[in-house]
């Protein structure tokens, strides 16, 4: 099986987080633990070095709000590594990470709270986020977090926090409800407005039956036991904003625009290809670059779990497009963040620009 690797596959383990996680007895979390073991071998780094633009957090203060609203959860979970900063800290120091991009996870509260009150949830989330940066300016940024399902709403809180410490980027989900909401006329001032400030958009797809992706077939009782909506689930709609981004012409209209895929790109990266062949011959589509330049548009994260396909990732993208991205805190996390990295025994410069550099420049550190 690894008879092409140039890396042999370490010996399995479980951390501490995995095994608590394997006791809460979800078969997707099987996950989790095998990719400690095959994928997340302890990185040997004795200091800090990476950006880690795919974190999740759950700010008390949001938290204490979603529980007035007789909501649980709402971004993630809430033990002390997702929660408390100072737990975060001691855990990136010993797992040689210098720097977090606060974001919630696919818990984002948008779909089932009216726009006003999740502008109100956006408004508490993101002052949290400054507070954090202003503790520990050297080791948070945040993402930005809006009410998108009012683009007015959105546009409103994003300009309020645009200068604010540490808020560099946007985060935002795929979709919400099978909906592509990015593409329509009413959210291009916003869209505008991040290329302005240069400011990334970060993405995640939103949790909830009503935001699977191909809620018939990876929504059912045998999906849900498998996980499929969101080990399969995800990563197709990473493929479909990719593609739409493309194919409506959006980065044509907005050429400076910055986009990070979570997830690696889910299968983008790897069907863009075919993609590109339908683009070809199949459609009457009209394009102002060839269609493999849009690849090397977006940004993708580390999180392939095994070193083989992080290595095509970089062959196919660029060293340049690579950032670092965990998930953590959330069930499909890595529990040593720069173990892929560092186990392909890269070029200098091509591993510091995917631990750090191209992070740093996506934020304007």
């Amino acid at each position: 099986m690894y008879r092409d690797s140039e890396v042999s596959p370490p010996a399995p383990t479980v951390g501490r987080r995995q095994f608590i996680k394997l006791g809460a007895g979800a078969g997707a979390m099987m996950v989790t633990a095998l990719n400690a073991g095959e994928a997340s071998a302890q990185s040997g780094t004795s200091r800090p070095v990476s950006i880690d633009l795919h974190t999740h957090w759950t700010p008390p203060a949001y938290m204490k709000a979603v529980a007035k609203l007789a909501r649980g959860g709402g971004g993630g979970g809430g033990d002390s590594l997702s929660s408390h900063l100072e737990n975060r800290l001691q855990w990136m120091d010993q797992h040689g990470v210098q720097m977090h991009v606060l974001t919630l996870s696919g818990g984002m509260p948008w779909q089932w709270v009216p726009p006003d009150v999740g502008a109100t949830l956006a408004q508490i989330i993101n002052d949290a986020n400054v507070e954090a940066h202003l503790a520990y300016p050297d080791r948070f940024m945040g993402g930005i977090e809006i009410s998108i399902r009012d683009p007015e709403l959105s546009l409103k809180e994003l300009n309020r926090m645009a200068g604010k410490p540490g808020m560099r980027a946007l985060h935002l989900p795929n979709s919400f409800e099978g909906k592509d909401y990015l593409f329509e006329s009413a959210y291009e001032p916003l869209l505008a407005r991040c290329e302005e400030l240069g400011f990334p958009l970060l993405f995640h797809p939103l949790e909830g039956e009503a935001n699977y992706y191909s809620q018939a077939r990876l929504g059912d009782k045998l999906s849900d036991a498998a996980f499929l909506y969101n080990v399969l689930g995800f990563p197709f709609e990473h493929a479909t904003t990719a593609a739409k981004f493309i194919i409506t012409g959006t980065l044509d209209k907005f050429p400076k625009l910055e986009i990070v895929l979570p997830h690696s790109g889910g299968v983008f990266p790897y069907i863009a290809g075919r993609i590109a062949h339908d683009y070809a011959v199949g459609t009457k589509l009209k394009l102002q670059h060839p269609f493999r330049d849009y690849i090397r548009r977006f940004h993708y994260d580390t999180l392939t779990y095994y070193p083989e396909t992080l290595r095509f990732l970089i062959t196919q993208v660029g060293s340049d497009r690579v950032v670092v991205g965990t998930d953590n805190f959330a069930i499909m996390d890595v529990e040593h963040p720069n173990a892929l990295v560092e186990q392909l025994n890269l070029p200098t410069v091509d591993r510091e620009r995917i631990l750090r550099g191209n992070a740093a420049r996506l934020l304007h550190l």
